[in-house]
């Protein structure tokens, strides 16, 4: 008679931190915590052996190992087999391969900005097939400049546009709603300087959302912020954690004045579009110096269970002399699981105050 096993479908992957774990579900992009213990149950071939496992517990044990194998059968985690069976189910393999060298970009504006966006794509995202595009403006709505831009996209190999603007009572919110709806490539739409934090229009597979946010945004220092609601679980931002920086690999940033960085909270620049090519900015020493620091080696992060699911930060960090500083905008700890506001803890003034953070601490109050 064949043993009784179960196999952890292989686009679930276990991420183990300190005190629990997550199982992060690859082809529904989700997840659920689970306690270690659970994690432990599992062999190296993510296969549980049921009733070996059952011949080690006492009596008052076995209910619970029943619980637990309930929970991941109702999660569609695990599937029942036999030893042999699990052999024709390989693992997933979790290397990153992206076809570009670079894979998006933020563009910054206020209203002293003259960038010439054309230029920006043909000289700057063409030759590196870039495909994904953030455009903030500070302290302006121009329909007519965006929808601009937006031509230029929709004519363009770009796959998808966020923007992140200011909002002015004079805009007609049905407009709006009725713009991004004719334009597809437009994945979102956030207008600071909102009445309040809403949801204005949901999205559609992942593109036209539209969300109005209280805070306002005037420069980039609004940059960093480590939050569950931007955990990502796509297996393509799971997989280039695993092996790069998750918000820097692959990036390239123009600031409002058109210098050329990394990222446009980072102060270090490589020269502006006016006069620098592209290759002449990846070719610096240290424009990819962030781009291969991955969560498992950032101090309090690599003990997360959220960690490859998570966002992250170079530019504000908890000790500015140490690059593999927690990000300094994360109120999380892994150690005692718990969400606090991270603006308010003792621990993070003094960067705080080397950032020149006061003033926006301040009106988040």
């Amino acid at each position: 008679m064949n043993k009784k096993y179960y196999k952890l479908f292989t686009n679930c992957i276990i991420v183990k931190g300190k005190n629990r774990a997550t199982i992060v579900d690859l082809q529904r992009n989700n997840f659920n915590f689970i306690p270690l213990s659970l994690c432990s149950l599992f062999d190296e071939d993510n296969l549980i052996d049921f009733e070996s496992i059952k011949t080690q517990l006492d009596k008052e044990s076995i209910p619970i190992l029943n619980e637990y194998i309930e929970f991941l059968e109702e999660k569609e985690y695990i599937f029942e087999c036999t030893k042999e069976e699990s052999k024709l189910f390989p693992p997933l393999s979790i290397n990153y391969e992206y076809p570009s060298i670079i894979s998006n970009v933020i563009i910054d504006y206020d209203k002293n900005s003259n960038h010439d966006f054309q230029k920006i794509l043909n000289e700057f995202l063409v030759p590196v097939n870039c495909r994904h595009i953030q455009v903030r403006c500070y302290d302006m709505f121009d329909l007519d400049f965006i929808d601009s831009v937006v031509k230029i996209i929709n004519d363009s190999f770009i796959k998808s546009v966020e923007f992140i603007i200011k909002y002015d009572t004079e805009i007609s919110i049905e407009d709006l709603k009725e713009w991004v709806s004719e334009n597809k490539k437009i994945k979102s739409v956030a207008l600071h300087s909102f009445n309040k934090n809403k949801i204005i229009q949901e999205q559609d597979y992942g593109f036209g959302t539209i969300v109005g946010i209280k805070q306002e945004i005037n420069n980039n220092i609004h940059c960093g912020v480590i939050h569950h609601n931007y955990f990502n679980t796509s297996i393509e931002s799971f997989t280039e954690s695993q092996h790069h920086n998750s918000c820097l690999n692959k990036k390239i940033a123009i600031d409002k004045d058109g210098n050329i960085k990394n990222c446009p909270a980072i102060s270090q620049s490589f020269g502006n579009i006016k006069n620098t090519t592209l290759e002449e900015a990846l070719q610096h020493k240290d424009f990819k110096k962030y781009w291969n620091i991955t969560k498992d080696q950032i101090d309090i992060c690599k003990d997360c269970e959220f960690r490859h699911i998570c966002t992250d930060c170079r530019a504000y960090i908890e000790d500015p002399e140490n690059q593999y500083s927690k990000p300094l905008k994360c109120g999380y700890d892994p150690y005692t699981n718990q969400w606090e506001e991270w603006s308010t803890n003792p621990l993070k003034q003094k960067a705080i105050q080397y950032y020149g953070m006061q003033e926006l601490i301040s009106k988040t109050d």
